[in-house]
């Protein structure tokens, strides 16, 4: 799993189901400093609307690219602000 981006943390949330993917992701991107592109690698395909949904609605965070790479939704949110 490689991407185009310069990848400062990955999360692995495989296993976990809705709400645990959006929780660690927006944990994960409070620790980070802006510019930063945190990788978030899902097994629940759920994780591809809520993740855009939570982007979408949270100030200081970008949703780069949601890929679907068999059963894996990788996601690049990049920290703002």
């Amino acid at each position: 799993m490689s991407s185009e981006y310069d990848i400062t943390e990955t999360l692995d949330v495989k296993g976990q189901s809705c709400p645990m993917p959006i929780v660690k992701t927006k944990q994960a991107i409070d620790d980070l400093e802006a510019g930063a592109v945190l990788e978030v690698v899902a097994t629940d395909s759920g994780s591809m609307s809520d993740i855009q949904g939570w982007a979408d609605g949270t100030n200081g965070v970008d949703l780069l690219e949601q890929v679907e790479d068999g059963d894996h939704y990788i996601h690049y949110v990049e920290k703002t602000a």
